[in-house]
């Protein structure tokens, strides 16, 4: 009989990765969308009739309910969140209610509906924040620097709550940054890739960033949403850091993407703090003994295999938009 999941967020980087993982596992994958908005299918454009949609939002506790009900998952991954961390300084009331209080409601759903289910929450690097050690592993205090990396922590933690108030198996992946092409274009990561990519064909002159000494732990998604099912799969359910153990500066990341395509970063690159965050958070770096050795997980792209990926298939976009634009002047 096959497994069942229902995932929140499908259409964003990771729920689409995890589609993707979930399907070649033969389960029944159930997407949540919202009933008053046009999603955007672009990354689950190929795989989007395989999809099961249900409608409901993570703020109305009784389309959760609903959802849960419909689909009878067998696993719940909720990953939709309000996840950009800059927007979530002039929406913080907003990013409260998605990313924090939508955990409730969607865990809420799950005890009325199938208790049994297994859980798992996407908890993030931003909860860290000001570090007080390096490496951050699971049992690293956290001091979120932005009102998502505050919202990010009372999801991880109301998480613990319902797995030790009600025996339910929940788990909290506290993921490091992770990105793909499928990236949205407000992180850093898109930025400089589909950045250097318009400089390259000519279709911009210059790239505004803000701090380059900022230092990340940079994976790719589609070997992190692996981990996610590893968790769901384990005997006793546990929070887990999911990282590449390696750090990284901004700079290294401009240095590789523009050397990918023959170009110097220093010559395009123009510093502005517009880019700046209030609160800076300096350096992020995991350590993620604890999943490789009770998971079993392994990293298969290494980060400057992801950031050369990432920039040949924004030139095959960008150069889309060319031949697009050619084509209508034509006409």
């Amino acid at each position: 009989m096959k497994k069942r999941a229902l995932i929140t967020g499908v259409t964003g980087q990771d729920g689409s990765y995890l589609a993707e993982f979930l399907l070649e596992k033969n389960y029944e994958v159930y997407g949540l969308r919202r009933r008053t908005s046009t999603p955007n299918y672009e990354n689950v454009e190929h795989i989007k009739d395989r999809i099961k949609w249900i409608s409901g939002d993570l703020t109305d506790l009784a389309s959760l309910i609903e959802a849960v009900r419909t689909s009878n998952p067998d696993e719940v991954y909720n990953l939709a969140a309000q996840s950009f961390v800059a927007a979530s300084w002039p929406q913080p009331l907003l990013t409260g209610h998605i990313t924090a209080l939508s955990v409730t409601n969607m865990l809420e759903a799950v005890r009325i509906v199938k208790p049994t289910v297994r859980f798992y929450q996407a908890s993030s690097s931003e909860m860290f924040g000001k570090v007080v050690e390096t490496p951050q592993k699971e049992t690293t205090p956290f001091y979120p620097r932005s009102p998502y990396g505050v919202a990010k922590v009372y999801g991880h933690w109301i998480t613990v709550n319902y797995r030790e108030s009600f025996n339910m198996f929940a788990c909290s992946g506290i993921l490091f940054n992770h990105e793909s092409p499928r990236r949205g274009l407000e992180f850093v990561t898109r930025k400089v890739t589909d950045g250097v990519a318009r400089i390259k064909l000519g279709l911009q002159n210059e790239l505004r960033m803000g701090n380059l000494d900022s230092l990340r732990d940079w994976g790719f998604a589609g070997d992190y949403v692996k981990a996610m099912w590893l968790m769901l799969q384990q005997d006793e359910a546990d929070d887990y850091v999911i990282s590449t153990g390696e750090m990284h500066s901004v700079r290294e990341l401009l240095e590789v993407a523009f050397n990918h395509v023959g170009l110097n970063y220093e010559d395009y690159v123009v510093i502005d703090p517009e880019f700046t965050r209030p609160a800076e958070v300096d350096l992020l770096l995991g350590d993620c003994s604890k999943a490789k050795e009770k998971l079993g997980w392994k990293l298969d792209v290494g980060f400057k295999q992801l950031i050369e990926m990432m920039v040949d298939e924004d030139m095959k976009k960008v150069n889309k938009i060319i031949q697009l634009s050619n084509m209508e002047v034509r006409v």
